[in-house]
């Protein structure tokens, strides 16, 4: 019951904007804007030769591979600058260089270093996945109390073991919370990483659908699924915080 008390209002919301949506288009008679059900019509038209299915496969698997490139990287970097002082003072002042840049604006060394096929755009998905989690990572070792540290060092208690049983256990939620901010971050990109592939991905499909002429229900489409698969990423790294190691830290 308190599940359905949170789901209706979003929903209910969500039904009032696409009536007004629907009867703004009729009202005005526009040629240009397309209605819900034309929208609906052109993902179904799609959906049923295969290619809707084609371009969201090809956009989860670069933003998978950049995202998961981006993790094997920024976590051990993450937690070496957490724990030693020198390499944090010398990474940082860099890190915090490239951070601010836009993935949008490496677009044209992407297409110099990688052609236009699948490197460009997980290249452009890993940058804007590896700072927020490199970041986030340092920031969770710098949090763990120094008496944790101090004990451990205190009783003898080896590098290894301090890892397994004191430093990983305190930083895990502050990975779990940089992950779900760097896929947020990469999935939001995605459309601009794909401007400069050839044939595949979400983003592809809405410049396609634009230069087609008047297939403005397929870009429309195209971002009404790009939104709803954000939305169900989100939801799944919002389990993650669900785990017995990582929901200590928000006290449930």
């Amino acid at each position: 019951m308190e599940k359905l008390k949170k789901i209706w209002p979003p929903i209910l919301l969500l039904v009032v904007l696409v009536g007004i949506w629907h009867y703004a288009v009729t009202l005005t008679q526009s040629v240009i804007f397309p209605t819900p059900g034309q929208v609906l019509d052109g993902a179904i038209e799609l959906a049923a030769d295969g290619t809707l299915w084609k371009h969201i496969g090809a956009s989860l698997q670069r933003v998978a591979t950049g995202f998961l490139l981006a993790a094997v990287v920024a976590i051990p970097i993450g937690l070496w600058m957490g724990r030693v002082h020198a390499v944090y003072n010398t990474l940082n002042p860099v890190f915090q260089i490239l951070r601010p840049i836009s993935p949008i604006a490496w677009i044209p060394l992407a297409i110099l270093w990688f052609g236009v096929g699948d490197m460009g755009p997980v290249f452009l998905i890993f940058l804007a996945s590896v700072f927020p989690m490199i970041v986030q990572t340092a920031n969770g070792v710098h949090t763990i109390e120094k008496r944790y540290i101090h004990a451990g060092i205190n009783f003898g208690v080896s590098r290894s073991k301090m890892f397994r049983q004191v430093v990983a256990p305190a930083v895990l939620p502050d990975i779990v919370v940089g992950m779900r901010i760097s896929l947020g971050v990469a999935w939001l990109v995605v459309v601009a990483a794909e401007m400069i592939v050839r044939s595949s991905g979400l983003g592809f499909m809405i410049i396609d659908a634009r230069n087609a002429g008047n297939r403005y229900d397929l870009v429309i489409a195209a971002m009404a699924i790009i939104g709803i698969i954000g939305l169900l990423l989100d939801m799944m790294m919002r389990r993650l915080e669900g785990l017995d190691s990582v929901r200590w830290r928000y006290g449930h």
